[in-house]
């Protein structure tokens, strides 16, 4: 809540403060860029100091970024606490991730995942409004206070985790055991998928307000609440589908699912339109990322998980970058309308993936 509330406000402060539009956008580049670098050491520093230490880290860091907000007297100051602010994001998300993936029995890791997916889709949902609110009512102070407080509540509650140790790695003969880096090698493939998916998202977060201005829609926010309730309502059934069923079961289907959502959006003319393209894109969504994820998490011993989660999220966040560049040069020489129908090839490029893999690896058993 205390970071979705600031992502609709922050541009808004930096702009009062007499920043010019590239300012503004750096505002997110930045922050995103600065998470993407720190995530690959927190994995590392998460299987090897450990869960507890690198989570209370990460969030004094985040801590101190968002009180320093309300202390910035220029744009330039702002613009290096988004960078401390990114550091520790990224180390308190990937520590969180890790130390639900020791948390979850690994017979209900998809169950288990999707139902911590939903606290971040409950924040998507309600704080941008609430930041807003308190924005355009009481001014950025409150924003800032608010936010800072429910960063306080969150160090109080992680000390009630009980977060196991380290896990040390398993003697083995294998000489290549000590030379694993930041990156860990079998989370490549889910995050090379979750990257399509993360770009196709890079753009809806980016661009969807600009894109309802030009065809006409007032209240861009419909997107967003459909969306969300989608992913939150799809989570706990897809995941307890995964753990039964095997990966196959959510990742097709949740490909289509988003290229409808996709292809849906780049025909909108009217609410309704946005609203089954919201409900589309947020069933697709909601069913691969923390499946993915999930898998992720099955496919690598217990002291790599640390990495894997590193690894993953590098990939994610990489891909909403990726994609507010990309394909923002893209609708700059179509539409946005053309944007979003162009956009389904990515979802192509992850069937197509995902195809691959299949036919190569049926005769081997995979983690499900």
């Amino acid at each position: 809540m205390g970071f979705q509330m600031l992502i609709p406000t922050l541009p808004v402060y930096v702009s009062n403060m007499g920043g010019d539009q590239t300012q503004v956008g750096l505002v997110i580049g930045i922050f995103t860029i600065s998470a993407l670098l720190i995530r690959p050491f927190a994995g590392k520093w998460l299987d090897t100091v450990g869960r507890r230490k690198i989570l209370l880290i990460g969030l004094v860091i985040y801590l101190l970024s968002v009180i320093g907000y309300y202390w910035a007297a220029a744009v330039a100051f702002v613009l290096l606490l988004r960078v401390v602010h990114g550091f520790g994001w990224g180390l308190t998300t990937t520590a969180y991730g890790t130390i639900v993936a020791d948390i979850i029995p690994a017979q209900r890791r998809g169950e288990g995942m999707g139902y911590y997916g939903l606290s971040s889709n409950l924040a998507m949902a309600l704080a941008p409004l609430l930041g807003i609110w308190l924005m355009e009512s009481y001014g950025f102070g409150l924003v800032f206070a608010i936010s800072t407080g429910l960063t306080v509540l969150a160090i109080l509650l992680s000390q009630l985790i009980k977060i196991a140790p380290p896990v040390r790695r398993e003697p083995t003969a294998d000489a290549s055991a000590g030379k694993e880096g930041l990156f860990e090698k079998k989370a490549f493939f889910p995050s090379f998928l979750v990257l399509f998916i993360a770009i196709s998202y890079g753009g809806i977060v980016s661009f969807i307000t600009l894109f309802a201005q030009e065809v006409g829609i007032a209240n861009v926010g419909w997107f967003f609440l459909a969306n969300a309730v989608m992913v939150m309502l799809v989570r706990p059934f897809a995941g307890v589908l995964f753990d039964r069923k095997g990966h196959q079961w959510i990742l097709w289907p949740g490909a289509l699912f988003t290229a409808a959502g996709l292809l849906l959006l780049s025909y909108t003319d009217s609410v309704g339109m946005l609203v089954a393209a919201a409900v589309c894109y947020g069933i697709g969504f909601g069913a691969i990322q923390p499946s993915l994820q999930a898998w992720t998490i099955n496919r690598v011993p217990p002291h790599r998980r640390g990495a894997a989660n590193g690894t993953y999220f590098s990939a994610f966040d990489l891909g909403i970058g990726a994609g507010a560049m990309l394909l923002g040069a893209v609708a700059k020489t179509t539409s946005y309308a053309g944007m979003y129908r162009l956009s389904v090839l990515l979802v192509v490029g992850y069937l197509i993936a995902y195809g691959v893999y299949l036919l190569r690896n049926r005769k081997r058993q995979e983690p499900a």
